[in-house]
């Protein structure tokens, strides 16, 4: 049989077929650029790049960006003025953010928010406004262009923001301190009503994403047991997924979001969503959901699971260790890709490490298999 190429092995694994090979890859805004990545790559680790199939534009706002110090420290403030008011956001720019893969700074660290858009009941109506107000285009040269760039290499994705609730959760609100549920109980109707509003508005962007040619569409959130909890879940997050995924499945995509945290709380109600990829799954000692449980679970859909960055920690030998120990969960091998990582920085030796494992798994994978992988590392 032909060799896959890498582009191949991962989709084929994200349609649940089995490839020649499992696939590994690396995402490149996390990769380092030199020797080690360019052996790795030359001995069948592939690369995933996630880019955007639109544009946004806020009309009648006017956005105002400047530095301040608050309480000593230098933030940069955007504000955003409306017809219905102002509201502002002050975020916190390690060194590098903005010279380094997106937007993360030099040490892997993303911008922090220090002050969010939504402080105080009244700012609902504003933040309603601005979404009411934004506008999706489509606009898919940067996905051309990756794939383009890539070719066989690798897997485009086509990436969305939060959905709706967690962009309160997570980017408009806040969780630190309980925020969000604060809100959520004492700012009720409000919360909801900008719920649906950002629902409402993102409706066009769901088509644009469908229609792009991107391999995958991928929704972009963090889900965690503790923030997202069941009943959040099931209210909230599913019937936005069966929203998503209608377009997507019509024009024949495969989709994905971002699932990272503890999910065993939830892993019962993620098997009924519409979901083609759980993305971003870490099982123990990060994720409280073991591997082989999850895949064993959703039998119509596959994980590209992130590789646990707490392992890296330990250095390489334990590295190998850990990832014989996975494969010892995943046999035979199917509806599986392993990320390098879907977070954090990759040293040479641990990225070389993973390499020299999983650039001989062969699929079906079976215990002698694994044992004879195990017996040539030494």
């Amino acid at each position: 049989m032909t060799e896959m190429t890498r582009r191949e092995r991962i989709l084929t694994a994200s349609r649940g077929e089995r490839a020649d090979k499992l696939p590994f890859f690396h995402w490149w805004r996390h990769s380092q650029i030199g020797w080690a990545e360019r052996e790795c790559r030359n001995r069948g680790m592939g690369m995933a790049w996630a880019r955007p199939s639109y544009t946004v534009e806020l009309r009648d706002v006017d956005v105002v960006e400047q530095p301040v110090v608050v309480e000593g420290v230098k933030v940069l403030r955007r504000t955003y003025n409306t017809p219905m008011g102002s509201i502002y956001l002050d975020e916190k720019r390690e060194p590098g953010t903005g010279e380094w893969h997106g937007m993360r700074s030099w040490q892997d660290v993303s911008p922090w928010q220090t002050e969010r858009l939504i402080k105080q009941p009244e700012d609902y109506e504003v933040l309603k406004f601005i979404v009411e107000h934004t506008v999706y285009t489509a606009d898919y040269f940067p996905i051309e262009q990756a794939k383009d760039w890539l070719g066989e290499d690798g897997c485009v994705v086509d990436i969305h923001p939060h959905s709706p609730m967690q962009m309160l959760m997570i980017d408009w609100i806040g969780s630190e301190g309980g925020r969000f549920f604060i809100h959520y109980a004492k700012y009720h109707d409000l919360v909801e009503d900008l719920y649906r509003a950002i629902s409402k508005s993102r409706e066009p962007m769901y088509e644009i994403s469908a229609r792009s040619p991107a391999d995958v569409i991928w929704c972009g959130d963090n889900i965690d047991g503790v923030l997202v909890n069941p009943r959040l879940f099931e209210q909230y997050f599913m019937p936005e997924y069966e929203k998503m995924a209608k377009p997507i499945h019509r024009q024949g995509k495969l989709f994905a979001s971002h699932m990272d945290g503890r999910v065993d709380v939830l892993k019962d109600l993620i098997a009924q969503t519409p979901l083609d990829i759980v993305e971003g799954l870490h099982p123990p000692p990060m994720g409280d959901l073991p591997i082989g449980e999850a895949l064993s679970l959703w039998k119509d859909k596959v994980v590209w699971m992130g590789f646990a960055g707490s392992v890296y920690t330990l250095g390489p030998e334990a590295t190998k260790k850990h990832t014989l120990e996975l494969l010892r969960e995943v046999l035979p091998g199917d509806r599986l890709t392993i990320a390098m990582s879907t977070e954090n920085l990759v040293s040479n030796e641990n990225l070389r490490m993973v390499t020299s494992v999983l650039e001989n798994v062969d699929l079906p994978l079976t215990g002698e298999k694994i044992g004879v992988i195990e017996k040539s590392l030494g």
